[in-house]
């Protein structure tokens, strides 16, 4: 019984651990998968950084959502050759991310703090605790709000810094682009397929999709959506591909195809 699905495309960098669950999905549907960014994220130098006028030392406290922020912050601090005092406060949305600080810095668990369940909202209560301080958040020139929203509401006194860019990964014109199914895990992603395909024709091409602003982004720009997650029963992409692909199989098991 064959699948319509042989060639997918995930929009991520391939994953660095055989364990992925996309192998063992590629293996028992026998379905090709190839890895491939449609976005990329690029550093600003230390003379455009200047351009937004943040000296970092005036700051008692950063707030990393990533740790794609973590790396550009402090990459950005050695090309300014600031020296961050030992007294700096650190708040991360997560554990992994709180963990990741000592690639840079000595772990102190009393100036580093993270929200246990990774939740903004515990994030949020957790530098209302500490409102004194004086925030500085590094991002992307692409990012999303729902956090300084929150820090207004609770009149926070904080900066955004932008340290870094996301752009398109712009495919050559030789690379071959012949897949059944295309996987997306943010809205920048779906403009640089529209920007790399302007002609892009969906047709039968199924189109997956992993948190409700990437869904949105798939449906603004016309497209079909055929698979999504976060759902109950599929909380990561990949259960909710393994879930569409037993479908599938059923499906053609029952047409007999």
């Amino acid at each position: 019984m064959a699948l319509n699905i042989k060639k997918l495309l995930v929009s991520q960098p391939k994953p660095a651990s055989e364990k992925s669950p996309y192998f063992d999905i590629a293996e028992k549907y026998g379905v090709e998968i190839d890895f491939r960014p449609f976005i990329k994220v690029e550093p600003l130098s230390a003379k455009e950084f200047r351009q937004q006028r943040i000296n970092i030392l005036n700051y008692s406290a950063i707030i990393f959502t990533a740790r794609t922020a973590i790396d550009h912050f402090f990459h950005l601090c050695e090309e300014l050759r600031v020296a961050i005092p030992e007294t700096m406060k650190y708040f991360c949305m997560t554990e992994a991310i709180a963990v990741y600080l000592q690639k840079y810095t000595v772990y102190r668990k009393r100036k580093i703090f993270f929200a246990a369940t990774g939740k903004l909202e515990e994030l949020v209560v957790i530098i209302g605790k500490h409102a004194k301080e004086n925030y500085l958040a590094p991002i992307s020139d692409v990012h999303k709000d729902d956090l300084f929203v929150q820090l207004d509401t609770k009149k926070i006194n904080y900066t955004k810094a932008i340290m870094f860019r996301t752009v398109s990964n712009d495919f050559s014109k030789e690379e071959e682009f012949n897949y059944d199914m295309l996987l997306f895990f943010s809205p920048s992603g779906i403009a640089s397929l529209l920007k790399n395909f302007p002609d892009f024709k969906q047709e039968n091409i199924k189109i997956g999709c992993f948190g409700p602003t990437t869904a949105k982004a798939v449906k603004d720009a016309g497209l079909r959506l055929d698979v999504e997650a976060p759902t109950p029963e599929a909380p990561s992409m990949t259960a909710a591909l393994e879930q569409y692909l037993k479908s599938e199989l059923g499906n053609a098991k029952k047409n007999g195809k």
